[in-house]
């Protein structure tokens, strides 16, 4: 049974309002595009003023499924615009946590929609402790369902308009059976490279970089190419596929340069590229052979294989010229 004392304080909590966190920006078209190309949305209605000026919006309105985005904080943690809340609106899983149920299971969100958001408004957001569950015991251990629901609202002279809420649910809970905290060794082992998820839509991909070919899969109905691997072609629906070998050239079509968290055994800055291969299909890879300022997107580039920790063979891109 959970201790009376965390009962007692966690449903002193429930219906508890926090202040609002404000958008660091208002909705905005270049937003929008960038969201837009990164999902693969294509809706006029997004981007287009005269598709636009003809729906019932009248207006370029900003992806439902945004939503959220607006009031993020950025790059850096708790990083809200000024006049936003300093009260913490997980001070629930806090006090939980110090009563032993430390581990985090089954977190899901919801988003739900009043209206699509226009170009120029500025949004909010409060977050309502909704409940707390009672406690429950499962397979992995006993804890707690806790929900919160964030409100979101347009501020407007004439009154603020709700537009939408997102529910976020997370199964708080204690291990049933705890692992023992392994002793630290003294001398621990160099750290390894993580070893990529195989299935048998992906193995042959991986077995292919073992042999210093790029292979790229291919349907045998129609021909087409497609990166990632998949069971099935997006075009004809056909769940019959062969591969074929890349010349391993393409262009550097986007690309990040990771500076943290610095994870062993990779170098930082890390350089990550998103390549765009001559026979038409894009991957992601380790970019190596030149300093970050000399990335440039539309850059030529050519595959190596590299061989780590004697157990996987990754491709490797290095800038060349033409």
């Amino acid at each position: 049974m959970a201790d009376p004392q965390l009962l007692s304080s966690v449903r002193a909590l429930v219906g508890r309002e926090y202040g609002r966190v404000y958008a660091w920006d208002a909705v905005n078209a270049p937003m929008i595009r960038q969201w837009c190309e990164i999902m693969g949305v294509d809706n006029p209605l997004y981007s287009d003023p005269d598709f636009a000026q003809n729906s019932p919006y009248q207006a370029i309105v900003a992806p439902p499924a945004m939503l959220q985005v607006w009031t993020m904080e950025g790059l850096h943690a708790n990083n809200y615009p000024p006049g936003s809340t300093q009260q913490n609106p997980y001070e629930v899983l806090k006090l939980i946590e110090e009563y032993g149920y430390a581990s985090v299971v089954a977190v899901n969100s919801e988003l739900s929609f009043t209206r699509p958001v226009q170009l120029g408004e500025r949004l909010y957001y409060t977050t309502r402790l909704d409940a707390v569950g009672d406690e429950k015991t499962t397979a992995l251990g006993t804890g707690f369902f806790v929900t919160l629901v964030m409100s979101h609202f347009v501020e407007k002279p004439e009154g603020d308009e709700p537009v939408g809420e997102l529910l976020f649910r997370v199964f708080k809970f204690r291990p049933a059976n705890p692992q023992p905290v392994a002793k630290p060794e003294a001398a621990p082992a160099n750290a390894k490279r993580p070893l990529p998820g195989v299935s048998d839509d992906t193995r042959f991909f991986w077995e292919g970089c073992a042999e210093g070919r790029l292979l790229i899969q291919r349907c045998s109905a129609c021909a087409t190419l497609r990166h990632p691997p998949a069971p099935v072609c997006m075009h004809c629906h056909s769940f019959e596929w062969d591969s074929v070998q890349a010349s391993g050239r393409g262009s550097l079509y986007s690309f990040v340069v990771m500076h943290y968290p610095e994870v062993p055994p990779f170098d930082h800055p890390n350089p990550i590229g998103l390549i765009e291969l001559d026979e038409g299909v894009r991957l992601v890879a380790g970019l190596i052979g030149g300093q970050r300022e000399q990335l440039q997107i539309g850059q030529r580039l050519q595959v190596e294989f590299h061989r780590f920790d004697e157990q996987q063979t990754l491709p490797l891109f290095r800038p060349v010229t033409e």
